[in-house]
């Protein structure tokens, strides 16, 4: 992948305007963490892995040299004003509120540098996230043992979600890698269409087969076409494995369920949040109804209509088959057993 979604610049993050995707390629420069939260909010950036990425360097951006702070009391109340800020910005994806809380907690207690203490660990977790997908990838190409498979899959979970791989579409790379693939089924993604803008041009710039199809397709092409797995991404998998997604990816469960298809979850573990217990525990983000009466600036429904736009949903774990992470493959119910022992909070460390 020659593009990236974001790039560090040692004082300030230039992210990629995935908005302006396949037509056009052009960087955001974000000096701030208002400016970070903006390009999150705005769906500029997105994909968790990479909202947590970019939402780490905006927290080292409050508190950069140029800055003018009177002593540590004022440094520390800009720190808590950008994590609060940054937080807010998307709340389903759970390694947004991760990855600032890590950086900030690596400056706890000390007094200076800590800008170049935050970008430090801002690039530990872009290299971890990127050394976690290609774990991911290799983990879960395991998982299909003939030749010339036929996967379907939702949303974008590649190169541009994450620091620069892919989580559910890294598996697919190294499917196509290891000549296994025959095909990807790409699933458009209404309504803000991240599987025809994004997905479908990371897949034509490496010359992976795919075939884009509206969502309403994906029960017929399951009937029809040998599919041999779901592969989809996750913002958040709740304590007992029920899982959040991009809205849609509930309805390809229960097809896949149906069609006794193996749906699999491409999870770093960054985005497994023990704090929330099940589903119906996770907040999920209303978008504006201006995204599903309009494709781009053209609107397809007529004026004054009411529209719903729950950005994500979430999939019960009785309909998932497993969870392909950084440490491997396992069954919903042995993915508790690798989470920390009782009482911290903090994910698991994440294998490289």
């Amino acid at each position: 992948m020659k593009v990236l979604p974001f790039y560090w610049k040692s004082t300030h993050l230039e992210i990629l305007d995935q908005r302006l995707l396949p037509s056009r390629v052009q960087f955001i420069k974000c000096k701030t963490a208002e400016d970070v939260a903006k390009a999150i909010r705005k769906m500029a950036v997105r994909g968790a892995p990479a909202i947590g990425c970019v939402a780490a360097y905006g927290m080292a951006l409050a508190v950069q040299p140029t800055a003018k702070f009177k002593p540590l009391k004022s440094r520390m109340g800009r720190l808590k004003k950008a994590a609060s800020l940054l937080k807010a910005a998307r709340p389903t994806a759970v390694n947004l509120a991760w990855a600032v809380d890590r950086v900030v907690n690596t400056v706890e207690g000390k007094k200076t540098s800590l800008f170049q203490v935050m970008t430090r660990e801002a690039k530990k977790i872009e290299q971890e996230d990127l050394a976690a997908n290609r774990a991911m990838g290799r983990f879960g190409a395991r998982l299909f043992k003939m030749k010339k498979n036929v996967v379907l899959t939702h949303c974008n979970a590649g190169a541009l979600a994450t620091a620069g791989h892919g989580t559910a579409l890294g598996i697919i790379r190294e499917l196509w890698r290891q000549k296994k693939l025959k095909k990807v089924f790409v699933d458009e993604t209404r309504p803000y269409l991240q599987g025809a803008r994004l997905t479908a041009w990371e897949l034509s710039q490496e010359k992976i087969p795919y075939e884009l199809i509206t969502d309403n397709m994906a029960a017929h092409v399951m009937k029809t076409e040998k599919v041999n797995g779901v592969i989809v991404g996750c913002d958040r998998v709740a304590a007992n494995g029920d899982t959040a997604n991009k809205i849609g990816t509930y309805n390809l469960a229960i097809l896949a369920r149906h069609h006794k298809i193996p749906f699999y979850v491409a999870m770093p573990f960054s985005t497994l949040d023990l704090k929330t217990k099940t589903g119906r525990d996770v907040p999920i983000e209303e978008r504006s109804s201006d995204e599903v009466v309009k494709m781009g600036n053209v609107r397809i429904a007529p004026k004054g209509t009411k529209a719903r736009h729950p950005a994500f949903d979430v999939t019960p774990v009785g309909l998932i088959s497993g969870f392909v992470s950084e440490r491997g493959v396992f069954k919903p119910r042995d993915l508790l057993k690798q989470v920390p022992r009782k009482g911290s909070s903090r994910p698991p460390r994440r294998a490289t």
